[in-house]
C-alpha cells in the first residue's frame, strides 16, 4: 500500500526542482519524466526495496533524466526515461532488426519500457564480458536503477569535460573496454567521449540502450561510427591514431 504522505514529499520535491529550473524546456521535460504513472511506479519500486529515496538530479540526456538516489547505505544511479514521441523517433531505429525485439509492437510507453529493459540486459550482458559499466540493479516500466559512479560531491565526469593527463593510458583503458564489448557480441552504436565517464582513473561506458548484437544489420556500420568517434576524440587529445588502427586494436588484427 501506497504512503500518501511520502508521495507528496516527493511530488513536493520533484516540484522544487521543476521551479528551480529557469529554461521553459527543462521545465517541460520535467513534467514528462514525472508523469502519474512514473510517480506511481517510483513509489512501487520503494516500497519494494529497489533504492530508498531520490536525493536530486544528476543529468539530462536524450533519452531521460538520471537521478541520485540511495539503496539502504549505497548510491544509486536512477534513470528514468521520457515517454515523448521524440524519445521513441530516437530510439525506434535501434529496436528495428535487434533479433531480441522481433515483433514489437504498442503504444510510446510500451516501447519506452522495453527501451528500459533493453538497456539493463545490455548492461548486464556486458558486464558479463568485463565491460566497465554501471552495475544494473533494478528496472520497473520506464525506470532503470544502477550502480552510481561518483562521490557525495559530484558525478564522475564525461570525457568531454576533461583534459586528459595521459591519453595514451585512456586509450589503452577504452580500447580493453571496446574489446570486452565486441567479445559480449555487440556494438555499442553511439560511442563517443558524451558517453564514457571517467573515475578512480578508469573509464566506464554508459548510455547503452541503443546497443544491438552483432547480428542487427547495421551492427558493423555502427561499430565503424564508434571507432571513428574514438579515434577523433584521441586525435584532439594530441595523439596519431588512425581508424584503421583504432579497429584493429580492438579486433586484435
Amino acid at each position: 500500500m501506497l504512503d500518501e504522505k511520502k508521495m507528496r514529499l516527493l511530488e513536493t520535491r520533484i516540484e522544487g526542482w521543476r521551479i528551480r529550473v529557469k529554461d521553459t524546456d527543462q521545465r517541460k521535460t520535467y513534467d514528462e519524466v514525472f508523469d502519474q504513472r512514473t510517480l506511481l511506479t517510483i513509489f512501487k519500486m520503494i516500497n519494494d526495496g529497489l533504492f530508498t529515496k531520490i536525493d536530486y538530479p544528476v543529468s539530462t540526456g536524450k533519452e531521460g533524466n538520471v537521478f541520485h538516489g540511495m539503496r539502504e547505505e549505497k548510491a544509486v544511479a536512477l534513470k528514468i526515461y521520457r515517454v515523448s514521441n521524440a524519445t521513441f523517433n530516437t530510439i525506434s531505429s535501434y529496436l528495428r532488426g535487434d533479433s531480441r525485439y522481433r515483433g514489437l509492437r504498442g503504444d510510446h510507453r510500451r516501447m519506452i519500457c522495453a527501451w528500459a529493459t533493453k538497456e539493463f540486459k545490455n548492461l548486464d550482458r556486458l558486464a558479463a564480458a568485463g565491460t566497465r559499466v554501471p552495475q544494473p540493479l533494478a528496472v520497473s516500466d520506464n525506470i532503470l536503477v544502477m550502480g552510481y559512479l561518483g562521490d557525495d560531491t559530484t558525478p564522475a565526469p564525461m570525457l568531454k569535460n576533461l583534459k586528459i593527463e595521459d591519453p595514451n593510458a585512456c586509450l589503452d583503458d577504452v580500447v580493453e573496454n571496446m574489446k570486452c564489448i565486441q567479445k559480449a557480441g555487440m556494438v555499442h552504436g553511439d560511442l563517443s567521449e558524451y558517453n564514457i565517464l571517467l573515475w578512480d582513473g578508469r573509464t566506464y561506458i554508459i548510455d547503452v540502450g541503443q546497443a544491438v548484437t552483432l547480428d542487427h544489420p547495421q551492427a558493423e556500420e555502427w561499430f565503424t561510427r564508434d571507432i571513428d568517434n574514438m579515434a577523433r576524440y584521441f586525435r584532439h587529445q594530441g595523439l596519431k591514431l588512425t581508424p584503421k588502427q583504432l579497429r584493429d586494436r580492438v579486433r586484435g588484427e
